[in-house]
């Protein structure tokens, strides 16, 4: 794995690998946690990044993708660091007086 690969990243390549559409992954993997809340709009989110699975959820995402659930982590925690480098402002420069 690449350290670098975000978790929205490390799911879309596995999901593509394997022949998923979204709607079918998330048709799967509710079927295995038993979770009906899992949706298409949801797999939609992690790959764009705008939500990161919790950690119940990257076991069975890791078990429906043959992924590394250590991997997922790693990755997940990736993507919040990313995130958190977008949040911080740029400084800005003091207007002169």
């Amino acid at each position: 794995m690449d350290t670098s690969e975000c978790i929205g990243e490390m799911i879309r390549r596995a999901r593509v690998d394997h022949g998923y559409s979204q709607a079918e992954l998330a048709a799967e993997l509710a079927r295995r946690s038993g979770k009906r809340t899992v949706t298409r709009d949801q797999v939609k989110r992690w790959e764009s990044g705008k939500r990161i699975p919790r950690p119940r959820l990257r076991s069975w995402i890791g078990d429906v993708l043959g992924l590394p659930v250590d991997e997922l982590t790693t990755a997940a925690r990736q993507t919040r660091r990313i995130r958190g480098e977008r949040a911080v402002p740029e400084p800005r420069e003091p207007p002169e007086v």
